[in-house]
């Protein structure tokens, strides 16, 4: 049987590899990776062994220079980020068939994770989280419930899942704190400020008890979120909740959930907070991760200066011409000597 032309699509199904079925099963109870990951990571490594089976190979038979075709191939189509993810997902299961089934050779020890630029995180002004938060009206439950919800991701920095997941039990109104279940279910406490706290108006909590008690229709859940039809909220009706709020106020297409956890830790950086600091209320497990938000303030700064100096102001995309410095005595250019061209434009 030939090997799949480079570039041919496996498309992904449930698992029909036992060794891959079992490897996910052991990240999705031993490791506790969130959901999302073992999703994607079942994808990947269902559609490394579909070609695998089809160049006539196994994950077992394989050897580096068919791992090394495959990623050359459709496993190397794509985004970066997702090539590199692929790579990790098939490095991890062969790593754990070296510690639990007595693997001897990695065929995916000699695979290099292709290199992507660290693109910096989109944010949001504070005046523009201001206005989204301004663009919801204060009329009925949805909308406060909607409300509280935006205070939640700006104002302590959660991911989506980690919102639509909260239980009424992880909110402490009283000392002001949120417990919150992130990637790997790894606990961590993070401050909750009074206007999260206030749950958007209502002073009571994220979101008031009135209004959700009104969405539960006398369903018991412990999730702080529901839907309009009293059940449990999902990141799929967050993503519709905060598309619909940005549509109305101008923002459309400006902004995900996940630009507000951005914006939540960059304001901070900016405002002055240190970076462990920042990191323990973001859940990061490396502060290197949490490090990326010191370069949005540097852009930040720059803008500042370039925008504000007046040796350093920006003109029609380029840097003003400020005065000319005065000659020094007996500096006068020599005959012929060609002109500086960085003179007057270094800031």
């Amino acid at each position: 049987m030939g090997v799949p032309r480079a570039g041919a699509h496996v498309p992904a199904a449930a698992p029909a590899d036992p060794l891959v079925a079992e490897y996910l099963a052991y990240l999705e109870f031993e490791r506790t990776l969130s959901p999302n990951t073992v999703a994607a990571y079942r994808r990947d490594l269902t559609r490394f062994a579909a070609w695998l089976g089809k160049a006539g190979s196994g994950v077992l038979k394989a050897d580096a220079d068919v791992v090394y075709r495959y990623f050359s191939g459709s496993g190397g189509d794509g985004a970066t980020t997702s090539v590199a993810r692929r790579m990790a997902a098939v490095r991890g299961l062969y790593h754990y068939l070296i510690r639990e089934k007595g693997l001897v050779t990695d065929p995916a020890a000699q695979l290099t994770t292709p290199k992507h630029p660290q693109a910096l995180p989109h944010v949001l002004r504070v005046d523009e989280v201001e206005t989204v938060l301004a663009g919801v009206p204060l009329e009925g439950p949805l909308a406060e419930r909607d409300l509280a919800l935006f205070e939640l991701l700006y104002g302590c920095g959660l991911r989506a899942t980690e919102v639509v997941t909260l239980r009424l039990s992880d909110v402490d109104l009283e000392g002001g704190l949120l417990r919150c279940l992130g990637k790997g279910d790894k606990e961590r406490i993070v401050p909750l400020g009074s206007y999260a706290a206030a749950g958007g108006g209502g002073g009571e909590g994220p979101p008031p008890p009135p209004a959700r008690r009104r969405l539960a229709r006398g369903r018991r859940h412990d999730e702080v979120f529901l839907n309009a039809r009293g059940a449990p909220l999902t990141r799929q009706g967050l993503d519709y909740v905060l598309r619909r709020t940005l549509k109305r106020v101008g923002l459309e297409g400006r902004a995900s959930a996940h630009t507000f956890r951005h914006s939540f830790a960059t304001h901070l950086v900016e405002g002055g907070a240190d970076l462990r600091s920042v990191q323990e209320m973001l859940g990061h497990s490396d502060i290197a991760t949490t490090q990326i938000y010191t370069h949005v303030t540097a852009e930040h700064l720059r803008e500042v200066f370039y925008s504000t100096h007046p040796r350093a102001r920006r003109r029609n995309g380029g840097l003003a011409e400020g005065p000319a410095a005065p000659a020094r005595p007996g500096a006068a250019a020599r005959p012929g000597a060609a002109p500086d061209p960085g003179a007057g434009e270094r800031p």
